[in-house]
């Protein structure tokens, strides 16, 4: 694993670093609109004290820490790979180059020894499970690495209440920054309750410090973060279109790892392009808390 100079500096030396998947640049935005956001969330990082690590997978080797030619090709180049945890040894194995997912970054980036991560949206149960199964790697992945992942919930297209019962089986705390109530990824609330909140990135450091001295088995602490009222989709067109996306994702038989990817595309071209914006406003946040909670935790 190559974990750039930058990066293994600040580790060595106890100063914050967070950690940025690198999936929504190469598979989430638009380009050139992807390299423009990927380069202003490393931007966000350094303004709040921290060192970013974007991580991805370049020519068979995993990379914590990108340069800018290294974001540059994951923003610019065709073809490559999606890689959750599951597909980095294959990855490795065959020279391969792809962005990572939540799962694959968290993996990572707590390998090499780093204590935040942001993202946009996690991964979940799908709608339906009972009869297809369908869960995101992310959730196991995120059972057994101690990590703490700043999102705005999880991709409202997925069974949130499922998905919480989930994270509560496999053990990994959720935590609601300055909120009650769990985040609706493109929406500030899905409606369910959370039952722990934390006001200030302080307080997420000290329960950060908590999981340290308590020890134990590994696991993540999910840090719910709302997106602002003022910039999320409008909540009856949400519901509209989501409707819409999923009666044209059983018509078409879409199924599998399929599913998520067609009905967010299908959010963003009938909302006209406005879910892709609460997304990118949802990231911007996430990542400004992030290294809130990095330098908390560092001091």
């Amino acid at each position: 694993m190559a974990v750039s100079d930058e990066v293994r500096e600040a580790l060595d030396r106890g100063r914050p670093v967070v950690a940025l998947e690198s999936t929504i640049i190469a598979h989430g935005l638009p380009r050139p609109r992807n390299l423009q956001v990927a380069e202003e969330l490393e931007e966000l990082v350094r303004a709040g004290g921290a060192v970013p690590a974007t991580v991805a997978v370049l020519d068979g080797r995993p990379h914590v820490g990108l340069d800018k030619e290294q974001l540059a090709r994951v923003a610019g180049e065709s073809g490559l790979r999606k890689l959750g945890h599951r597909d980095l040894a294959p990855a490795v194995a065959a020279g391969a180059s792809g962005a990572t997912t939540v799962s694959g970054t968290a993996f990572l980036a707590a390998r090499a020894g780093i204590r935040v991560f942001a993202t946009g949206g996690l991964g979940g149960v799908h709608r339906e499970w009972a009869q297809t199964q369908d869960e995101s790697a992310d959730l196991r992945l995120l059972a057994r690495v101690r990590i703490a992942v700043v999102c705005a919930g999880v991709k409202s297209v997925l069974d949130v209440p499922a998905t919480l019962q989930r994270l509560e089986t496999l053990g990994v705390g959720v935590l609601g920054f300055r909120t009650t109530e769990f985040p609706g990824f493109y929406l500030s609330s899905s409606g369910e309750p959370v039952d722990w909140t934390a006001g200030s990135a302080a307080e997420v450091a000290g329960v950060l410090r908590a999981q340290d001295a308590l020890g134990g088995p590994p696991s993540a602490l999910i840090v719910a973060n709302p997106v602002p009222a003022a910039e999320q989709l409008d909540p009856a067109l949400h519901d509209r279109v989501l409707a819409q996306a999923l009666a044209a994702c059983a018509r078409e038989g879409v199924t599998g790892q399929a599913v998520t990817p067609f009905l967010l595309d299908h959010l963003v071209r009938h909302t006209d392009g406005a879910s892709l914006e609460a997304n990118v406003a949802a990231v911007r946040g996430n990542v400004r808390l992030a290294a809130e909670i990095a330098t908390a935790y560092a001091a």
